[in-house]
């Protein structure tokens, strides 16, 4: 699992997004392979489409969860329950380890600055790494990930 969490870092590190960087890395786990994993991931950057809401790493949970144990039947209430259980864990997890899942929040911005807000992507820059908490963010999404999967397998 930890060469998973270093591929979600190494992916940010080339310049994709919170989302993409996490769910690519786990994706084949689930038969999604890595350009359709980053292509259903792409809008979530940013804090969805750079709106600077929910954490880009934060949806690369959500949507890992929904691939390992989302229901298919639109009956199938414990199945939705279940999964939703489950976000709810791994999101309060991520949480308690950085104050929030909100990417303006996680990024220190203020009302004024969220409102400046556009959808022109950053350029990928050393001074972006540098004042930026993302890849940090990234691996974190992606330890919480790695170890929901090692606990499920110990407890099958």
């Amino acid at each position: 699992m930890n060469a998973r969490v270093q591929r979600a870092v190494d992916n940010f590190m080339q310049g994709y997004g919170c989302c993409q960087s996490v769910v690519a890395a786990f994706a084949d786990l689930y038969g999604l392979d890595d350009t359709m994993a980053k292509r259903v991931a792409a809008g979530f950057g940013g804090g969805v489409g750079r709106l600077r809401m929910m954490c880009g790493a934060v949806s690369g949970i959500v949507m890992l969860v929904g691939l390992d144990c989302g229901q298919t039947e639109g009956s199938d209430r414990m199945g939705k329950s279940h999964c939703y259980q489950v976000v709810q864990q791994l999101l309060a997890e991520f949480k308690e380890q950085n104050g929030s899942v909100i990417c303006a929040e996680l990024l220190g911005l203020k009302g004024h600055d969220k409102a400046m807000t556009s959808y022109v992507a950053s350029p990928r820059t050393a001074e972006y790494y540098k004042t930026r908490p993302c890849a940090a963010k990234v691996e974190c999404a992606a330890k919480i990930f790695a170890t929901y999967l090692m606990a499920k397998k110990n407890n099958e």
